[in-house]
């Protein structure tokens, strides 16, 4: 297939900028992927769509503030590095800015010197490993000094970090948020499970291969990045049980179903892992876990939107897209959501 087959227009004032006032206040279009058919709600209708015996798998994962703005050493001048992947010992795999003065031995500094740094190494990629020094824990000092790295499409300025943030978000790894997550309130999920549906946790570390485009014509040529993921042992027992139970397995957001769908077994069984996946999901991939998906609105010949693809069906999805935009839906990652059942 074409990489322009998964192309839409999108008007930029429908990008949303900035959260809804309340999290559960966003919008929801529910998407029928048998009939095509879709209806109009909001997101804290969503109890009313499940059922007692389904199950909700969410990705509890944590973004880190992992965008950090100093200054090169000796000389002053400004830089910015962006945290992607933690390699051990102080080590991580970054994007910086500018990248043409930042070579490997390039020194630098973050917050008059609370924390300073060295770039090691410059990957075919062009991404640097950079090695971190400071006095006390990494992650607390990250937490002062750095900013949260939001999609290069949101202009401007957070107040809240915690809004980029799930509600449920455990654990510290990712350069993006898990978008889906972000309606979610503690007030809603009790009214989920008080609806006899149960929870589960994964985790995926969204990386910012999240946003890059598909460049390639052909869809079947791009190469898809890796993300660390694990599914816990309840959580594999969970889902088993729901399926065995004739419940449906709802993920919420893409995330957490590219990490069941990396681990689960031919027959749908599911099973503990943890580790790196980089599975690419388009039109003809075969489901073998996810019934039901909780999902934002994605950005034109992305890998996002050709996955949600694959599970409702390209002309669905673009006809369903075509009449968000008519309806004014905000898009992207502060924007509103889609039920896929």
């Amino acid at each position: 297939m074409k990489t322009s087959d998964f192309d839409y227009t999108l008007p930029p004032e429908l990008i949303a900028q900035t959260p809804t006032d309340r999290r559960d206040a966003s919008r929801l279009l529910c998407l029928d992927r048998e009939t095509g058919a879709f209806s109009h709600h909001h997101f804290y209708d969503l109890p009313g769509f499940l059922r007692p015996g389904d199950c909700l798998i969410l990705n509890n994962s944590r973004v880190l503030p992992a965008r950090l703005l100093g200054q090169r050493l000796p000389g002053g001048g400004a830089c910015e590095v962006l945290l992607l992947i933690d390699r051990g010992d102080g080590m991580w795999e970054c994007i910086v800015r500018p990248g043409k003065r930042l070579r490997a031995g390039a020194r630098l500094s973050f917050g008059d010197g609370e924390l300073t740094a060295e770039v090691c190494e410059v990957l075919p990629d062009g991404n640097r490993l950079v090695r971190f020094f400071c006095e006390g824990i990494f992650l607390e000092t990250l937490e002062r000094l750095g900013k949260m790295p939001l999609p290069p499409y949101i202009k401007a300025e957070l107040q809240d970090r915690e809004r980029y943030q799930t509600v449920y978000s455990r654990v510290n790894g990712s350069a993006a948020a898990p978008t889906a997550g972000l309606h979610f309130t503690p007030e809603l999920l009790t009214r989920v499970t008080a609806g006899g549906v149960r929870l589960g946790y994964v985790t995926l570390h969204v990386g910012l291969g999240t946003f890059r485009p598909v460049k390639e014509d052909e869809i079947e040529a791009h190469e898809m990045h890796s993300e660390y993921c694990t599914v816990p042992a309840e959580t594999a027992a969970l889902i088993n049980e729901t399926k065995a139970n004739g419940g449906r397995v709802v993920c919420v957001g893409t995330t957490s179903c590219r990490t069941l769908e990396s681990w689960a077994g031919e027959d749908g069984t599911m099973r503990p892992c943890a580790g790196w996946t980089n599975i690419y999901i388009y039109p003809g991939y075969r489901f073998k876990v996810m019934d039901a998906l909780i999902t934002n609105f994605h950005l034109p010949k992305s890998t996002l939107l050709m996955l949600v693809s694959a599970f409702a069906g390209r002309e669905n999805v673009l006809r369903a897209y075509e009449e968000a935009v008519r309806e004014r839906y905000r898009f992207f990652s502060f924007g509103d959501a889609m039920l896929i059942l």
